[in-house]
């Protein structure tokens, strides 16, 4: 692998874990593994959901999105936000430690 290129480490949950996070009940999990709406693998005899893919899933489907930021992991985003600027990433180191435009960071990479 090159310098450039990023190992992209895969978070996977399982179903209930899935559920907690999203605000939904397993039964949807599971309708949704059934539908083919998610994929997923088996480990140790459980399902395995990919994390990011349960992301992308959960802003498709309003119902799920709703859910998610009234009763999963969305309700926590507000507090999640860096109010003292003492331990927010300064936009300047930012930039001298990603020279080239490619390698300038996303807020999916940060």
């Amino acid at each position: 692998m090159s310098d450039t290129e990023v190992q992209k480490e895969i978070i996977r949950v399982s179903i209930s874990e899935a559920a907690k996070l999203f605000g939904v009940s397993t039964q949807t999990i599971r309708r949704a593994i059934k539908d083919k709406e998610l994929t997923y693998v088996v480990v140790g005899g459980r399902y395995k959901l990919n994390f990011e893919a349960l992301v992308r899933w959960s802003q498709v489907k309003t119902t799920v999105k709703n859910k998610t930021e009234k009763q999963g992991i969305g309700q926590y985003v507000e507090k999640w936000k860096i109010r003292n600027t003492l331990y927010s990433p300064s936009a300047k180191l930012i930039k001298k430690k990603f020279t080239k435009p490619e390698d300038t960071p996303t807020t999916e990479t940060l």
